[in-house]
């Protein structure tokens, strides 16, 4: 009697669903012209300027002239420094080299972020490190203690070609860096500026988790797919994710990176016209202020969704109700 009770509520148990994430407002969307290799792969509010990265170009950055629906991408010139060695293992480095020649950027720029006084830090995929573009002065890679990858590679992230750091936040005195890194396992982690190194504030590694979770019902042939970042945004103390194959951003505990809340954008994103013939999702770049946020797609250039756009889109979000502070 005892056993069947019990065995009764553990199926119950298991069969309870989580409620769906609450869907957010679509406000607007901007193609983007201007961006010589596309790939538009990262989003910063720095003062009231949106700036963007494309993960095919290693010598510009982008400031976004946003005064008309179509926004032009200006281009900003760096002289970028040798990259030193950060630890990576040679099998990592030679895929991505191979693979630069196939499709360019070598540095393979997959987020931007900027701190208060407008310095801009830009994450390099291929060598799992930090380039920092000062508002006066040249470019220089961040001094970054070799703990952090290990830590990193130790708990089961950055073991994987083309799935390492995929987007990162600034905290706006520029003292800390939160870097997301991609899938298989993806997780967060935070470093802090020390006197010589950017270096571990205790554990660098604030999450790690593996795992599968289901497509939006929105997606046709919806199936599980890898957990996965995309970006980064710091705002009002908080950590926002943007967690493309579900198609959600999620507030976390800038501290543990634990879950707090999560919104849906499926249904803006998946309306008919909207969609591409990719089985998984774009967006790529996350910027999140108190009137909303900022979603940007990498179409890889030259992947049209079903109206026939292909230029990169950059979508405009209401703030949920009640901000982005509320409480479920």
């Amino acid at each position: 009697m005892h056993r069947g009770f019990a065995l009764a509520l553990a199926l119950l148990a298991t069969s309870v669903v989580a409620a769906p994430a609450p869907e957010l407002t679509l406000l607007s969307e901007h193609p983007v012209e201007g961006m010589r290799g596309g790939n538009l792969s990262g989003l910063a509010l720095c003062g009231q300027a949106l700036w963007t990265v494309s993960d095919r170009d290693d010598d510009q950055i982008y400031r976004l002239d946003t005064r008309d629906t179509v926004w032009q991408a200006e281009t900003v010139k760096i002289e970028v420094p040798p990259v030193p060695d950060t630890g990576l293992p040679w099998g990592l480095k030679s895929s991505a080299w191979a693979a630069s020649f196939v499709r360019g950027g070598k540095l393979d720029f997959e987020g931007i972020s900027c701190d208060a006084a407008g310095n801009k830090y830009v994450v390099s995929e291929t060598h799992a490190t930090v380039l920092q573009v000062p508002i006066q002065g040249a470019p220089a890679w961040l001094k970054i203690s070799p703990v952090m990858l290990r830590e990193a590679r130790a708990s089961g992230m950055l073991l994987h070609f083309n799935a390492l750091f995929e987007g990162l936040a600034v905290s706006p005195a520029g003292d800390r860096i939160w870097l997301a890194a991609e899938r298989q396992r993806r997780g967060v982690l935070m470093i802090k500026r020390g006197q010589t190194l950017w270096d571990c504030d205790g554990a660098c590694v604030l999450l790690s988790e593996a795992g599968m979770e289901m497509q939006p019902v929105q997606v046709p042939h919806a199936k599980a797919v890898s957990r996965d970042f995309a970006d980064l945004s710091l705002f009002d103390g908080k950590l926002f994710t943007l967690e493309r194959n579900a198609y959600q951003i999620c507030r976390r505990d800038a501290q543990t990176a634990k879950v707090e809340q999560c919104w849906s954008f499926a249904a803006e994103a998946l309306v008919e016209h909207r969609r591409y013939a990719q089985s998984f999702g774009l967006a790529e770049a996350l910027v999140v202020d108190a009137k909303g946020a900022w979603v940007g797609l990498d179409n890889n250039n030259h992947w049209a969704r079903a109206d026939g756009e292909a230029r990169p889109i950059v979508w405009r979000f209401a703030a949920p109700e009640g901000g982005w502070s509320a409480k479920p």
